[in-house]
């Protein structure tokens, strides 16, 4: 892998993806006069992916040893995000809307390690420490809000609205450097969002963050022209970054409002 517009350059990256085999189902045993036995999970494939840096590589044992050391979270999501960039190609290529990227929380096991030649390609290090996830700890109602809210949606009880899910689509873009995309995304979201927030039963009391949306309308749809034609100035990244932050506060507050 090449950075972007760098097509004569030297490669930033190698990534090397490889199918790991389940084992295989064995089938219930037949019983007779008993009650049936609940079949196991069923074992399916998993997928390694090596992200390996080839920009500094290390002059001694004694360096990578050091870099082992000091690296972590960073270093493992600088290497998510060199895998998403993959995905996010692959979907496009191949025109399948279902290829997601991917989380690091949805990694099984996380690695990061150094090693030599085709050893790293084959998944294998000279040494290599494992890394948990550890997710931050919320207080009960945090984690309990999402709940109560999921179940007034299923119940019929509170309408999801266009703009949350267009929002997300532009916070996944941001998320992911593509500014262009999330420019044109975020036009449509806070439209959406101008169009629907006004008529639901929080609208009231959100009313202060309606009128920072609609002030917002006309520099996002200039950025918006702008990444139809090319590149966004940094200011106008700064502007749809401030403005899907100002429509995921307004979509809180809601919430909070109808709980």
């Amino acid at each position: 892998m090449r950075d972007s517009g760098e097509a004569d350059g030297a490669p930033s990256h190698i990534l090397v993806l490889a199918t790991l085999g389940a084992p295989e189902r064995r089938r219930l045993a037949r019983r007779s006069r008993e009650a049936p036995a609940e079949p196991p999970p069923a074992a399916v494939t998993t997928s390694r992916a090596t992200v390996i840096d080839t920009g500094t590589p290390a002059g001694s044992d004694a360096q990578a040893a050091a870099w082992l050391d000091a690296a972590g979270e960073d270093e493992l999501q600088a290497s998510l995000e060199v895998l998403n960039r993959v995905l996010h190609a692959f979907r496009l290529v191949t025109a399948d809307p279902y290829v997601p990227p991917v989380g690091r929380a949805q990694a099984i096991v996380a690695r990061l390690g150094y090693g030599i030649g085709e050893q790293v390609a084959e998944g294998q290090w000279t040494h290599a420490r494992e890394h948990d996830a550890r997710e931050p700890r919320r207080s009960r109602a945090r984690v309990l809000h999402p709940q109560a809210r999921l179940a007034a949606v299923l119940g019929a009880r509170e309408p999801l609205l266009a703009c949350e899910e267009l929002v997300l689509r532009a916070r996944l873009d941001l998320d992911h450097g593509r500014h262009r995309e999330a420019a044109l995304q975020l036009v449509v979201a806070l439209d959406a969002a101008l169009a629907e927030l006004p008529g639901d039963a929080a609208a009231a009391a959100i009313a202060p963050r309606l009128q920072e949306l609609r002030d917002l309308r006309d520099p996002v749809g200039a950025a918006g022209q702008s990444a139809l034609s090319g590149a966004l100035s940094a200011a106008q990244q700064e502007t749809v970054s401030r403005a899907a932050a100002r429509i995921e506060a307004a979509l809180r507050a809601r919430a909070v409002q109808n709980a």
